[in-house]
């Protein structure tokens, strides 16, 4: 009888080793497992250059999504950028997404600066004025060629 209490108790243990493995996991690796609290926005770029699926949307130094998906709208040939905003922040339809680098060789991200509108931007909303990525190695090939000013 002593012997199958022990067995027991070491796959309780077992058992609880898993779950706080499979919690973490979920957490650290920043998933959603029942859908979340974000409503989806697209936005139109001419190039999106080193933007990856998964990078973070900011506002004001905050981040309030991330980049759930790019893809190439082939009637026009502009990327489609899809974010993930948070439920709690309102954009508008005048706002303005930039992609910006962190640091000097840093990730890409999507920067939003907010509008002066009153109309908001919904879920499924589609954001016109954009900005795209600056490339730093055109800019030092300029530059060293001769062709900046």
């Amino acid at each position: 009888m002593k012997k199958y209490s022990m067995e027991t108790t070491v796959g309780i243990f077992v058992l609880a080793g898993l779950m706080c493995v499979a919690y973490l996991t979920v957490k650290l690796g920043k998933l959603e497992v029942l859908g979340g609290d974000r409503y989806p926005v697209t936005a139109r770029f001419k190039d999106v250059t080193g933007l990856k699926n998964g990078a973070y949307v900011e506002m004001a130094g905050v981040r309030i999504g991330r980049v759930a998906g790019i893809n190439l709208d082939t009637k026009d040939n502009m990327a489609l950028v899809t974010l993930d905003i948070d439920k709690g922040v309102r954009l508008t339809d005048d706002s303005i997404a930039s992609i910006k680098t962190s640091g000097l060789i840093g990730d890409k991200f999507v920067k939003i600066s907010p509008g002066g509108s009153d109309d908001v931007l919904g879920p499924g909303g589609l954001i016109v004025e954009t900005e795209p990525s600056v490339d730093l190695g055109d800019l030092i090939g300029k530059y060293v060629f001769g062709g900046v000013k």
